[in-house]
C-alpha cells in the first residue's frame, strides 16, 4: 500500500479559491515563481467579477463554465493541464470518478497537487491507499480533511470538479501580460457567463447587480459580505500586478493609475462593513447608499482602465481569436 503526501503544499484562503489553490501547487512544485497577486494578473482571474442578483455567496465562484473560463488562465501560463468535471447526477459520473482517481494519484507520485472542487476549491495534497483516501487542504486552516475515494467529486453542489498540470513553456512576458488584458475585456463585456440563467451578472453589469442587490434591502447578508471582501482584494491584486507590468506597453501605466485611484475608495468601502455578536459582519444599513456611491466611482475607474486595454490590445494582432478553428468553436458540455 502506498501513501504520499505532498507537505511542501501550503494553500491559503486570499483570492478566489481557484487562484489561492493553483498558487499552492505550482510554487510548490516550482511551476510558477512570484507572488500570488501577479499569477492572478497573468491568468486573468483578478479580473473576474460576479455577482448574483440577490448576493448570494455562489457569485464568487460561478463566474462561467469552469472548464472555459480556466483554460484560457493555465494556457496564458504555458502551462501543460488536464482536467475533468460534470454533474454528479450523470449516470456515468462512477467510471469518470475512477478513472479521476488514478490520475489524481499518478499526479501526486510526480509530486504536483491536483485542484478539487471541494466546494469552494482546493488543494488535493496527498493519498493513503491502505485507508481508500485523500488528503485536501482547503485554505481555511492547516489541517488536513480526507475524502474516501469512493466519495470524490461527491458535494451538495451535484458539481465535481478536478484538475492536474505537468510541464510548462515559458511564454514571453509581453505575451502574457498582453492576453490577461484581453482576458480582462473578455470579462468585462460579457453580461452572462451562465446562459440561460441571467441571475448572476458578470464583469461591468456586475456593478449594477451588486448595488441594486444593495438598495433593495433583500439580499443575502453574508454573501454581500464575501462578494465586498473578495472584490476589494481583488482589485488590491489587480493593482500590484499593473504597478509591476505597466512597463511592459505604452499606456498601460494610466490603467495602473485608474486602479490606484479604485484602491483609494477601499477603506470607505471597508468602512460600510460592521460586525455585531448576533449578526457577525454585515453591511451597514445606513451606509448602503454611502456603499452604492463608491461603486459607482469604482465601476467608472475600472471603465476607464479596460477603455485603456482595448487600445493596447487593438495595436497588435490577435491571431488566437482572428483565426477561425478548423473544427469551429466547441460547445459547453
Amino acid at each position: 500500500m502506498t501513501r504520499v503526501l505532498l507537505e511542501a503544499i501550503t494553500m491559503k484562503r486570499q483570492s478566489k479559491s481557484y487562484i489561492d489553490s493553483l498558487h499552492a501547487i505550482l510554487s510548490a512544485a516550482r511551476l510558477f515563481e512570484g507572488p500570488k497577486y501577479r499569477l492572478a494578473g497573468l491568468t486573468g482571474m483578478a479580473f473576474k467579477f460576479t455577482v448574483h442578483e440577490r448576493l448570494l455567496p455562489l457569485s464568487v465562484s460561478a463566474y462561467g463554465q469552469w472548464g472555459d473560463e480556466h483554460s484560457p488562465a493555465i494556457r496564458n501560463l504555458g502551462l501543460y493541464t488536464v482536467w475533468d468535471a460534470g454533474r454528479t447526477r450523470h449516470p456515468t459520473f462512477a467510471y469518470y470518478q475512477q478513472d479521476a482517481v488514478n490520475w489524481i494519484k499518478q499526479s501526486l507520485d510526480v509530486g504536483i497537487g491536483v485542484i478539487y472542487w471541494i466546494p469552494e476549491f482546493g488543494v488535493i495534497c496527498g493519498y493513503d491507499d491502505e485507508d481508500a483516501v485523500f488528503y485536501i487542504q482547503d485554505g481555511h486552516s492547516s489541517d488536513y480533511t480526507i475524502v474516501l475515494y469512493d466519495n470524490l467529486g461527491l458535494n451538495f453542489t451535484g458539481f465535481w470538479y478536478c484538475q492536474i498540470f505537468g510541464e510548462r513553456m515559458e511564454p514571453s512576458l509581453a505575451d502574457m501580460v498582453l492576453e490577461s488584458l484581453r482576458l480582462a475585456i473578455h470579462d468585462w463585456d460579457t453580461p452572462y457567463k451562465t446562459l440561460p440563467n441571467t441571475d448572476i451578472a458578470s464583469g461591468k453589469l456586475a456593478y449594477t447587480f451588486l448595488r441594486n442587490g444593495l438598495q433593495s434591502g433583500d439580499y443575502d447578508e453574508g454573501g454581500a459580505v464575501y462578494i465586498m471582501d473578495n472584490y476589494m482584494y481583488t482589485r488590491e491584486e489587480i493593482a500590484s500586478y499593473l504597478r509591476d507590468v505597466s512597463g511592459e506597453f505604452s499606456g498601460l501605466e494610466e490603467a495602473s493609475a485608474a486602479y490606484e485611484a479604485l484602491l483609494l475608495l477601499v477603506p470607505g468601502m471597508k468602512s460600510c462593513i460592521v460586525e455585531n455578536g448576533i449578526k457577525g459582519r454585515h453591511i451597514d444599513p445606513l451606509s448602503r447608499d454611502l456603499l452604492c456611491a463608491l461603486l459607482r466611482e469604482a465601476e467608472e475607474l475600472e471603465e476607464r482602465a479596460v477603455t485603456i486595454f482595448r487600445a493596447i490590445s487593438e495595436r497588435y494582432p490577435d491571431l488566437s481569436r482572428s483565426t477561425i478553428r478548423r473544427w469551429g468553436v466547441a460547445t459547453p458540455r
